[in-house]
């Protein structure tokens, strides 16, 4: 066999490799903040879905109920006598976050039964991704 300076080796030189190199980082600085924005806003969206949903039963078992609002949201999913639930579900939902949604009966200084999550920093407060989402602040555009 006859070895040649025209004979091409097969593979690709470093040159080649940086450049793909380069255009992945390129794209991956454009692509992961927006893929990460679009799930954040996934999030929010499923929390207000909750939320709202949520609140719907509390008032229709309000209204079943005298104008009482229930001790828990576990009450909310227990079957009555017929078999009937305020939330259609076994369990209360959980945020995103894997945590129970906060409940807080009417009491002599919020005349409505507050619901919300604490966010993804799962504590009060919180800002941006961390901010609390409560029913308020979905009906005021938040």
């Amino acid at each position: 066999m006859k070895t040649s300076q025209t004979q091409r080796r097969k593979g690709f030189t470093l040159a080649e490799m940086m450049v793909v190199i380069v255009i992945i980082g390129i794209l991956a600085t454009i692509v992961v903040p927006n893929v990460w924005q679009k799930f954040f806003q996934g999030q929010k969206a499923k929390v207000k879905a909750d939320i709202t949903v949520i609140k719907d039963a509390l008032d229709q078992f309000a209204m079943s109920n005298n104008g009482q609002y229930p001790d828990s949201l576990e009450r909310l999913v227990q079957p009555d006598l017929n078999g009937h639930r305020y939330l259609n579900q076994s369990k209360v939902p959980k945020d995103p976050w894997n945590e129970e949604y906060q409940y807080e009966p009417p009491s002599p200084g919020q005349p409505q039964p507050r619901i919300f999550t604490m966010g993804r920093d799962k504590s009060l407060g919180g800002e941006g991704e961390d901010a609390d989402i409560d029913y308020q602040s979905i009906v005021d555009g938040g």
